[in-house]
This record gives structure tokens, C-alpha cells and sequence, in this order.
């Protein structure tokens, strides 16, 4: 891999780590490098860009297929993941924020490298809300959130001052640019309900051709998505998302006709789409019970073949010109690797490579929703009762899935169970298990989770004396909720990037989180006062007696640092025994070693508040 700068860090990074025989396992994980599944320019499919962390922190990299050079386009002390080519391939567009709070500017450099220069001249810094670039290498529309104007979009072309062509209170976001650039797809919450966007088509100059809005006319709130415009020419179809038989699935709708010509696929769970190259075809992901899978759908002849991969989970895919697909796969077993249909690894990481893990296992339970997925993976050979993790995902609407993650396989390494359960709130199981967790946000979700956790422990699984809870940013406010609530229940918690004072985060938070809020709650924390005490774990902090562990970062926009400096001051105010880890980033870090620091704290902090050892 060739390296424009940065290269003494990278050089004592491997020279530092990449040869470190005695390296645990779960370290390796962490370190090894990945890639991510390469975007491809429309119009020059030979130049692709990726992210890895090949240098001990995540960049962005451009690949010339033709000659096989890869270039590290980005080179900031925190990471950078965010970044686009232009359809012609000349240009990388990537969001340029402050460590890590996610309020910037886009900025571009050329494909072959250079200087980097700002993208959107005249456009003040702001929280980015969607991005779409034209064809002819000159024209983007930029959407941009901020507290004071909430959502505007900008058409920006070069060498003219950016003209808004859309402005809103609620939430919104580019949804796609039309191949000839003369229609704009933009998905809007002006109804006021930040979960279930409507779709509005506009011109260049910020006209209406088309609307569509399931949020009216019924009872039942449904949503919709922009997944993108065909890739002809003159071609007026756009691919939508749609939830109005209880799960998203695709259908085209012609904005310049209206007409919807709905796929009605026989398929369980959440199915998405995306064109392939030629317009004539849709790739089909199709997500089910943790699990994911790939299929071509013919839309003359209305016939759905499936693209063989391995069982697993499919995080991303494309379909290339040559109706190759490309996919990164990993299963909770395996690690990830950007495969393709032709058959050979699309993108092969030099250096160390990660060990692998220990498969994972369903289980079901029956809760007070409704049938609860949970994902549980143990040490292999080691008899119960065990030490348990119950490693509970953020969103809230998002769901693990059999994939890999260092994280859990850390656990398992040091002798732990780890459950990780989908409760209500969670994608993939319908529209109503995702759009349960309204009004009694976070109570709701700890129901779930105490059912798998009395299941955990009737079944030999889980040693009750020995129940860690723990996770990350929703997952995180879930762990400081449930020590709350939830006291004789757990032993010890981890909460990482978490929300611990609602009302405070509320006020302190990104304008688009406080939209979410007010559409989970109800209302803002002066309209609806009683179910934000409800929710918040302040409210509860008083009842904590397991021992508890913080980690967050200064700079984040999503869970901010105030509202967990209050939390801590009332643990600090009972002498409660807790451990906060403040880092230099946003919401979690890009940064390898910084991970690697917070997994060996957690860890540290796990073994002797239960077992009074240090991990190897």
C-alpha cells in the first residue's frame, strides 16, 4: 500500500504493535487491519474509496483498480470516515470536523491527491444532513443542520454562491440527485415525527414535482426512505423504502408520472435495494432474524435469483458493471472480508490478521411484547453457571446480528458469556417491534432485557452473583437506566458514551437527536416533564448499588459531556463506588489505541469489582 504522508506514526505503529508475538488474542482483533466495502465512482468504476485503520486509526483511501495503487487520503489525530467520490471519480469529497463533534465543513481533494481545498464555498460550518453530487463534476446539494436554522438544503455549484433551496424547523435530509441533475429527492419530518420520513422531489431551483407522505390519512404512523434515482439518463423512476406492510421494503415510484410499481417480494424481515448500474435490475438485501442475505431482482421479468454468500451477515453491498457483486461479509465467528460473487477477496489487508471467534447462538424468549431474539455466545468447552455480559446495542433502532465484533469476542476470551439481545426498539423485526419503545423510552427495553436475563440464569447460563450490564450510546443510557431500576439485578455496569441526565442531553444534544426525542417522548422536557424523569437515569441514581464504570467523550454531539458530569456528581455525592474515563473524541473513538485502552479498562474494571484479578 503506497502512503502519501503521515508515514513515521504509521512505521512505529507496526513497529510498535503489528510484532508483538505475545499480543492476546483479543487484541490482535483490534488491531489487525480492516477495510471497509469500497464505493466506486459511476462514471470511472475504476477509482474506488474505502476506510481502514491500517495506520492505528480510521482513514479514508483511494484505489486506483486499473493500477492497483492505494492512496491515504485523510490524515487526522482522530479519524476520518466520512467521504464521497464524485460520480467522474475526480473528486473526494469528506467531512472535515473537531475532534470528533461532528459539526464541520465538507472539503475535497483530488483523486490522485494534492491539497485539500473547501468543497462548499460560502456554506458556514454545521452538522451534515446528507450529501448528493452531480454527474457533471460541478454541482452538489449539501444538506447542513444546525440549532439556530434547523435543516436547510444548498445547491452549491463551483464557482457560484450555494442557494438554499429548502429550509425546515424539523429534521430532513438529502435523499439523492437525479443522473441528469435536474430532480432532487429530499426526506423530510415536517410532520413532526423524527422516526417516519415523508419524500418530497424538488427542481435546482427549489420547486415541488412530486410528494409522498405515508404519515397521512391513517392511523398508523409509516415511514419511507430515499434509496436512490435510477442511474439513466432522463429516467424519472426513484427507488423508495417503504413500511406499509408492517416492514421496509422496496418499491419505484415514477415522480414525474406518480405511478408505484410495488415489488411485493416474498420475504421475511427487512428488505432493502439499490440499482444495479444498468437500471435494469435491483440488488436486494434482505436482513432476517440477525441474519442477512443477497438476491438479483429482474424488474422486466419480476424474477428474484439469489446472489450466493456465505450465512453470516452482509453489512454492505454492490453491484459493479460487469454484474459481479461486491459485499463485506464477517459472521460472529469469522472476521470481515469484502468479497465477490466472482469469487476472490475484493480488498486483502496487509499485516496481521484477526483471529477469529467463537460462534453465536440463538435463543428466543417470551416477553411481555412479544417473543424477544437474543444472540449469546460462550467460551467453548466451559461449563456453567458464567460470569455473563449482557452487551446491549445503541440506535435504539438498530439489532445485533451474527457478525463479527471485537468487543464481544473480548469477553468471551476472558471467560465470560455475552448476550446481546434485539428488544423492542430494535430493526429488523417488524415496524411495530421498532416502534414499540415510544413514551416509555428506555423502560420498555429493560422489560426485554430482564426476560432474557431471568432466562439467562433459570437456564444454567448466567451465575446471578456474576451479571455484568454494559454498552454504548443508547446502549450505554440502557445500562445506566437498568442499575437504576433495575438495582438487585446486576452486579456491576459499563456505560460507554451514554445519556445519564436526559433533560440536560436533551437541551445539550445535536438538533436532529432532539427531533428523535421529542418523536420518542412525546414532547420537549417542558411539555412532557413526567416521562423524561421517567426515562433519565438520574432520576434513578440514587437506587444504584452496583459498582459502575463511565467512559465519554468530550466532544460528543450525541451523548454530551455535561449531563454525564451530572450523573457522576450525584454517584460522587453518595460515595458511590464508580470509575469515569473522560477521552479526547466525540461519540467513541476512531482511534485504535484509544479503543484498545477503553476495552482494557472495561475489562480491568469488570475483574475486580467480580473476581478481585487483573485480565491478561
Amino acid at each position: 500500500m503506497t502512503e502519501s504522508n503521515g508515514s513515521d506514526s504509521r512505521d512505529h505503529h507496526r513497529r510498535g504493535h503489528m510484532q508483538d508475538k505475545d499480543m492476546p488474542d483479543w487484541e490482535k482483533r483490534f488491531r489487525a487491519p480492516r477495510v471497509s466495502l469500497p464505493d466506486w465512482a459511476e462514471d470511472a468504476p475504476d477509482r474506488s474509496l474505502f476506510v481502514s485503520n491500517a495506520t492505528g486509526t480510521y482513514e479514508l483511501y483511494a484505489w486506483d483498480r486499473a493500477t492497483g495503487e492505494q492512496r491515504q487520503v485523510t490524515d487526522r489525530p482522530n479519524g476520518t470516515t466520512d467521504g464521497v467520490l464524485t460520480p467522474d471519480g475526480a473528486w473526494i469529497w469528506w467531512f472535515d470536523d473537531k475532534d470528533g463533534d461532528e459539526f464541520g465543513v465538507w472539503r475535497r481533494q483530488r483523486f490522485g491527491g494534492g491539497e485539500d481545498e473547501l468543497a462548499a464555498p460560502g456554506l458556514d460550518p454545521s452538522y451534515p444532513a446528507g450529501l448528493a453530487l452531480g454527474r457533471d463534476g460541478r454541482t452538489a446539494v449539501v444538506g447542513r443542520s444546525t440549532d439556530e436554522d434547523g435543516t436547510t438544503i444548498h445547491l452549491a455549484r463551483a464557482g457560484d454562491p450555494p442557494v438554499q433551496i429548502y429550509r425546515h424547523r424539523e429534521s430532513a435530509g438529502v435523499g439523492d440527485l437525479s443522473h441528469d441533475g435536474s430532480l432532487i429527492a429530499i426526506e423530510h419530518t415536517e410532520h413532526g415525527d423524527a422516526m417516519h420520513s415523508a419524500l418530497r422531489v424538488l427542481r435546482p431551483d427549489g420547486t415541488a414535482v412530486a410528494e409522498l407522505d405515508d404519515t397521512k390519512g391513517g392511523t398508523e404512523e409509516l415511514g419511507l426512505e430515499v434509496l436512490g434515482f435510477a442511474p439513466v439518463d432522463g429516467d424519472t423512476r426513484l427507488l423508495i423504502g417503504h413500511q406499509r406492510r408492517g416492514r421496509w421494503e422496496p418499491l419505484v415510484w415514477d415522480v414525474a408520472t406518480g405511478e408505484e410499481t410495488d415489488l411485493a417480494l416474498e420475504l421475511p424481515g427487512d428488505v432493502s435495494a439499490e440499482w444495479y448500474p444498468d437500471g435494469t435490475a435491483l440488488l436486494i438485501a434482505h436482513s432476517f432474524e440477525a441474519r442477512s442475505e443477497l438476491y438479483r431482482y429482474d424488474l422486466a421479468r419480476r424474477a428474484l435469483v439469489p446472489v450466493p454468500t456465505p450465512a453470516g451477515s452482509v453489512s454492505g453491498a454492490t453491484a459493479r458493471p460487469d454484474g459481479s457483486v461486491e459485499y463485506l461479509w464477517s459472521s460472529a465467528a469469522e472476521p470481515s472480508a469484502v468479497r465477490s460473487t466472482t469469487g476472490r477477496v475484493v480488498l486483502d489487508p496487509p499485516g496481521m490478521k484477526s483471529p477469529g471467534s467463537v460462534p453465536v447462538e440463538d435463543v428466543w424468549v417470551e416477553g411481555p411484547g412479544g417473543r424477544i431474539h437474543a444472540l449469546v455466545q460462550r467460551p467453548a468447552g466451559v461449563p456453567g453457571p458464567l460470569p455473563t455480559v449482557f452487551d446491549i446495542h445503541g440506535g435504539p433502532t438498530w439489532h445485533d446480528s451474527d457478525a463479527f465484533a471485537a468487543g464481544p469476542a473480548a469477553w468471551v476470551d476472558h471467560g465470560y458469556a455475552v448476550v446481546r439481545v434485539n428488544y423492542r426498539g430494535s430493526t429488523g423485526y417488524g415496524r411495530a417491534w421498532t416502534d414499540a419503545l415510544k413514551h416509555r423510552v428506555g423502560l420498555i427495553e429493560l422489560e426485554d432485557i430482564a426476560a432474557v436475563r431471568e432466562w439467562a440464569v433459570t437456564s444454567g447460563l448466567a451465575d446471578p452473583s456474576r451479571l455484568i450490564l454494559t454498552g454504548g450510546s443508547w446502549g450505554g443510557y440502557l445500562t445506566l437506566l437498568g442499575l437504576g431500576t433495575q438495582p438487585d439485578a446486576w452486579t456491576l455496569g459499563i456505560a460507554a458514551v451514554p445519556v445519564a441526565d436526559y433533560v440536560t442531553a436533551y437541551h445539550d444534544e445535536m438538533e436532529a437527536l432532539k427531533a428523535m426525542d421529542r418523536t420518542l417522548l412525546g414532547g420537549t422536557p417542558e411539555e412532557v416533564p413526567e416521562r423524561f424523569e421517567a426515562s433519565s437515569p438520574l432520576t434513578y441514581v440514587d437506587r444504584v448499588k452496583a459498582p459502575v464504570y463511565i467512559s465519554a467523550g468530550v466532544n460528543d454531539p450525541r451523548c454530551p459531556i455535561r449531563q454525564i458530569d451530572n450523573y457522576v456528581k450525584r454517584l460522587e455525592a453518595r460515595g458511590a463506588v464508580h470509575e469515569v474515563y473522560r477521552y479526547d473524541a466525540g461519540h467513541g473513538s476512531l482511534v485504535v489505541d484509544e479503543r484498545i485502552k477503553q476495552v482494557r479498562l472495561e475489562l480491568d474494571f469488570a475483574e475486580r469489582h467480580l473476581n478481585g484479578r487483573r485480565p491478561v
